[in-house]
């Protein structure tokens, strides 16, 4: 004997299995998040554009680093970090800290 599905069950098992999925879909992904950058290492940058400033933090604007171009930190903490800036800008300066991949 063979058992026919009614459309009353299918419907119910296909909201279970959509359920399921956008529950565990919940629970994996998250948002993209930027990092903060650590010293000696040549970071990434995840932010659309960044500011790279001269003198000091919330200094003159020397350039942007934009998404994908890399950054040498050379002094880390705070939220501020200080190091080379690859790319167009090719010269040392401040950014802004936690923009990183």
């Amino acid at each position: 004997m063979t058992r026919t599905r009614t459309p009353a069950r299918t419907g119910k098992r296909l909201t279970l299995v959509l359920a399921l999925t956008a529950t565990v879909a919940a629970l994996t992904a998250g948002p993209a998040t930027a990092g903060d950058g650590h010293a000696g290492k040549r970071e990434t940058v995840c932010a659309d554009d960044l500011a790279v400033r001269v003198t000091a933090p919330h200094g003159a604007w020397m350039g942007t680093l934009f998404r994908g171009q890399t950054f040498l930190v050379e002094e880390a903490g705070g939220d501020w970090v200080y190091g080379f800036a690859y790319g167009d800008i090719n010269r040392r300066g401040w950014v802004q800290n936690g923009w990183f991949c």
